[in-house]
């Protein structure tokens, strides 16, 4: 499995991170491009909240910085490089990313192997996926028992399971930052070419979590209605921890 630099793109330095300025059909083509040539390719999609994770995590910070590709998921991020002149193109999450990158899979006949949720969801996600892309195959789906990362056997037999599958891309939905960690420390363990990092993406795709109004997303309010969605679980995230992007975009010049 080699590096594909060739195929990499330009990055934008924001925030003390640096991102992928490419569109959706871009970054797709890319990718496409990386699991055909059996080249690796690591995606991680990066919103206020990885962000701020980062400011705290040297670690999570070097894996994104090593990453092939770090998408702006969110619009607050894209209107913050608008607002400092290093706009980038649009917003791209791995909720909307993944049904496209499956759907071109299919049409290349590349096959992938999906990681995460609570028992049950990723095989329901790609249950759902594969009737909405005829021909898509999902070589299999694991469900990694609570505190997996801590044990060395549970990782050593999930990169076989993996691996065994022979897929061309791996989906990893383990939330961040376990689910960059694990790909960063065992990509050449488990040896599939292309890795997505792509966190709630697993609970849309299953309909377990509702995807808000394409509206409210344009608008930069997808926070807001995960918000209502779950509020004890998000309220600290976004009203206290994510607030402090607002410092960053003062302590950052880039």
């Amino acid at each position: 499995m080699q590096k594909g630099n060739e195929i990499l793109q330009g990055k934008t330095s924001l925030l003390n991170t640096k991102f992928s300025n490419m569109d959706k059909a871009e970054l797709l083509s890319a990718v496409i491009e990386h699991a055909k040539r059996r080249e690796r390719a690591n995606l991680i999609f990066v919103n206020v909240d990885v962000i701020m994770k980062m400011e705290k995590d040297d670690y999570l910070r070097q894996i994104s910085e090593q990453a092939e590709y770090v998408l702006a998921d969110g619009m607050p991020i894209v209107w913050i490089s608008k607002l400092k002149g290093r706009t980038l193109k649009e917003k791209v999450s791995g909720s909307d990313f993944l049904p496209l990158l499956c759907e071109q899979a299919a049409k290349e006949h590349l096959r992938l192997f999906f990681v995460g949720g609570r028992e049950g969801v990723a095989a329901k996600a790609a249950m759902r996926l594969a009737d909405k892309c005829k021909g898509l195959e999902i070589t299999g789906t694991y469900a990694p028992p609570f505190g997996f990362e801590k044990t060395p056997d549970e990782i050593a037999k999930m990169n076989q399971i993996i691996r065994e599958s022979n897929s061309d891309i791996l989906v990893v939905c383990l939330g961040c930052p376990k689910q960059e960690k694990y790909v960063y420390e065992n990509q050449e363990k488990y040896q599939i070419p292309v890795s997505v990092c792509a966190g709630a993406a697993i609970d849309f795709l299953a309909g377990n979590i509702k995807r808000c109004p394409s509206w409210m997303s344009r608008c930069g309010l997808e926070w807001f209605y995960r918000f209502l969605q779950e509020p004890g679980r998000l309220f600290k995230r976004y009203f206290i921890d994510d607030m402090q992007i607002i410092r960053l975009i003062f302590k950052y010049r880039d």
